[in-house]
């Protein structure tokens, strides 16, 4: 099995899907994030295993199956070293769901805040998007045909059935001759269409109106489904009766049109639905970002009075428990949650002994050195130079940096880190931001060839890492 990553049309130039994580070997698994993340194998060694004995666990016997529970990680470091870049690249590596939400974003029952099982809320959203982009690239093809069929009736109608009153019919020989034509005349079309050569003229279709009831009459939402993540107005909207009105378009606009209907139609939303609750409960990740911000004791002044309360409603989530969400009832036994937090003033053992014991695995991820620094500009795919350089490109220019230079930015990043608060990678953004203001700024009338090199880099930065105060505010 494969998965879709959604990003391009079936027909385009597309590279091969990647196989589904939980099918990769551990091995593979840490290469295809080597590709993005420099540096903490330690992590990447920890999520690649826990990932894979997701499947592991699938192959065994249906009675040890459900015995064999996620081994979920906590992931230790200052900010910047990667913890949320792993997140990034696992939720597009994986085929199954992945949701990344924040634990500073949660509060205990009774607060100003979201409600802890909304996270897997938004796991089942996400799941459903998944598979319903799934099954759309499936019969995308036939979607399209169908849509170019009914295109081409607008542009083509039918001839009007005869009268009752004719005197006479036409003879056969006539009516496949007139057959023939109309459709040779088709075919033409529909070539024209492939072309793009229809483009500029407008077709009248009917399309579905977009009503909603005034907000005055809008009933609360029932219990369990409030907030934020709970699309109310959508499944109001799906209740009331469809009411259809025309609209003249453009042809690309009416193809597109008539394209996503025809995959509405196609696509069975209770299979996918089902799929989807599946998927949730026994493929799910759920990244919790910065938990270290409800790690300490409960105070009963200021903003920390629900630290461990967020805790104690997180604990049965994490444990194992029964969600309702609007697609229906989700098991969260067997989802597999990572947490991630820089734990600089509280550490894990603050966390409430019960949670502790839900993470058996911690991983400490290591400060960046400046040597990584020069490895992060050079060697991810998706490495700051080459998103400089692209943006560049767009105006018909050529970026270079040569290796002093980047090793003049490196050096510069890792003082700044030293003397100031460490933010880890994020401080080669402020530092490469300053170095190509002018250039982005002046950019199309600036040099056609822009070279990099360390005098320049030294240059340009020097006024800003000499003045303390203008270091503090600018890097």
């Amino acid at each position: 099995m494969t998965q879709s990553n959604g990003t391009a049309a079936p027909g385009d130039d597309a590279p091969p899907p990647l196989p589904w994580l939980e099918e990769m070997p551990p091995r593979q698994i840490v290469a295809e994030l080597d590709r993005y993340i420099i540096g903490q194998d330690a992590a990447k060694r920890a999520i690649a295993i826990a990932v894979r004995n997701r499947w592991r666990r699938a192959q065994a016997p249906d009675g040890m199956r459900e015995e064999i529970t996620p081994s979920n990680i906590i992931l230790i470091g200052p900010t910047g070293v990667g913890k949320t870049e792993i997140a990034r690249r696992l939720a597009r590596l994986a085929g199954a769901p992945f949701v990344k939400v924040e634990a500073s974003k949660f509060t205990e029952v009774g607060y100003v805040g979201r409600d802890v099982e909304a996270m897997v809320r938004d796991l089942v959203d996400a799941a459903i998007n998944l598979v319903r982009t799934e099954r759309e690239d499936e019969v995308f093809d036939q979607a399209e045909k169908r849509a170019d069929d009914r295109l081409l009736d607008l542009l083509l109608p039918p001839p009007p059935p005869p009268l009752p009153a004719a005197t006479a019919e036409p003879a056969p020989s006539q009516a496949e001759a007139d057959l023939e034509r109309r459709a040779r005349s088709r075919e033409k079309l529909r070539q024209q269409l492939a072309d793009g050569k229809l483009d500029d003229r407008e077709v009248e279709i009917e399309v579905q109106s977009q009503n909603f009831p005034p907000m005055d009459f809008m009933p609360a939402p029932p219990q369990g489904m409030e907030g934020a993540e709970v699309n109310w107005g959508e499944w109001i909207q799906e209740m009331l009766p469809k009411r259809k009105k025309r609209r003249t378009v453009k042809v690309p606009e009416a193809r597109r049109i008539l394209a996503d209907e025809e995959l509405r139609r196609m696509v069975d939303m209770d299979d996918v639905v089902n799929e989807s609750l599946d998927r949730v409960e026994n493929h799910g990740i759920i990244f919790i970002d910065e938990i270290d911000k409800i790690a300490g004791e409960k105070s009963q002044t200021g903003p920390d009075i629900s630290r461990e309360g967020v805790q104690r409603d997180l604990l049965p989530i994490v444990e194992g428990s029964t969600v309702q969400t609007r697609y229906g009832y989700v098991r969260t036994d067997h989802i597999l949650f990572i947490a991630a937090g820089a734990f600089h003033v509280s550490k894990p053992s603050d966390l409430i002994p019960e949670l502790q014991g839900r993470f058996p695995i911690r991983v400490e991820l290591t400060p960046l050195t400046e040597a990584d620094f020069v490895r992060i500009m050079k060697e991810p795919e998706n490495a700051l130079t080459k998103q400089y350089q692209a943006l560049v490109a767009a105006e018909r220019a050529e970026l270079v940096f040569t290796d002093d230079g980047i090793a003049e930015i490196a050096r510069i990043a890792a003082l700044a880190n030293e003397r100031m608060e460490n933010i880890g990678a994020r401080r080669l953004h402020t530092v490469m931001s300053t170095l190509m203001d002018e250039a982005l700024f002046e950019l199309p009338n600036f040099d056609s060839r822009i070279v990099m090199d360390g005098a320049k880099v030294r240059d340009r930065l020097a006024r800003v890492v000499s003045d303390d105060d203008l270091r503090k505010y600018i890097l």
